[in-house]
């Protein structure tokens, strides 16, 4: 079973489940999406990733038609989505151009309709999706706390904030920002050496990571030479350890000291099946550095 992570608010579990993909799947029923979840849960995977954009605005909708149809999912479960981009979409005709939106209406109308489309009556983690260069830090962060305290949402995080953003946000907040979802894996392993992962392991922030495979790059036929060198490392790795060459990357990733939390997302049951085999994955610190070092086309200084 997947181990689990503690927050200072909530626990979540280490594996978290994506739903950035759900509407692009040939099957939306129901029934099918029940399937995923429920596959999710029987591995101790407990947590579901959301946000209102996703799938062009569909996501969210086809998740909650799946908890109405079996709500005795919903107390197993944590269900995080995010807010603040507003795309062009068909959904939107009048709207010019995509941008961000940290407005107090603004997040109050996601919330509403997120917990509406969801079919549930509070969000347990609600993260500030992007950095908003128009945000004013005083009335996000008063919008924020009145939430929690309205009982809409629990708990409040950002995704792909720097620490500066995390510090501007926090300082205009009573409750604890809990975590930050930024894109890690290894073709994307800047955070490493920019600040960002030892702000977070100074301030005890568990950090998520959005495309921990690359996006399914790590994977692409064909990638450049730099990357099939590395995939071939992992299929050794994987072949050795009786799991697939992803559970390998994920398994990198869970060895940081941070105590990242990967959100995965396949559509793909049979993949979904073996989403906690990562957590069988031994990679001890050399072969970390050698994964890294691959990864990074050169050995480090």
């Amino acid at each position: 079973m997947i181990e689990r992570s503690q927050l200072p608010a909530l626990e979540l579990s280490r594996i978290i489940y994506g739903l950035w993909r759900l509407a692009d799947d040939k099957n939306t029923t129901a029934s099918h999406v029940q399937a995923k979840l429920e596959s999710c849960l029987s591995q101790g995977i407990t947590t579901f990733d959301q946000a209102d954009i996703y799938g062009d605005y569909a996501s969210e909708k086809l998740f909650g038609t799946a908890l109405k149809a079996a709500p005795a999912l919903r107390a197993q479960m944590q269900i995080i989505t995010k807010c603040d981009i507003m795309l062009t979409s068909d959904h939107y005709p009048a709207r010019r151009v995509k941008y961000y939106d940290t407005s107090r209406k603004h997040i109050e109308y996601s919330v509403n309709n997120s917990l509406s489309n969801m079919n549930i009556e509070q969000i347990d983690l609600l993260l500030i999706h992007r950095p908003d260069p128009l945000m004013d830090a005083a009335e996000t962060g008063a919008a924020l706390d009145d939430l929690i305290s309205s009982g809409k949402i629990a708990s409040v995080g950002v995704s792909n904030f720097r620490s500066y953003d995390w510090d501007l946000l926090q300082s205009n907040m009573k409750a604890q920002l809990q975590t930050n979802q930024i894109e890690l894996s290894l073709l994307a392993t800047d955070a490493f050496t920019n600040g960002d992962m030892a702000f977070m392991q100074q301030h005890k922030i568990a950090p998520m990571a959005w495309s921990p495979l690359a996006g399914g790059e790590l994977f692409n036929p064909e990638a450049n030479t730099q990357i099939s060198k590395l995939r071939k490392r992992l299929d050794v790795i994987a072949a050795e350890q009786n799991v697939g060459s992803d559970a390998v990357a994920i398994a990198w990733l869970l060895k940081h000291p941070a105590g990242i939390l990967p959100v995965v997302g396949t559509n793909s049951l049979d993949r979904i099946a073996k989403l906690s085999d990562a957590t069988n994955v031994d990679i001890d610190r050399e072969t970390w550095y050698e994964l890294y070092t691959l990864a990074c086309g050169q050995e480090v200084p």
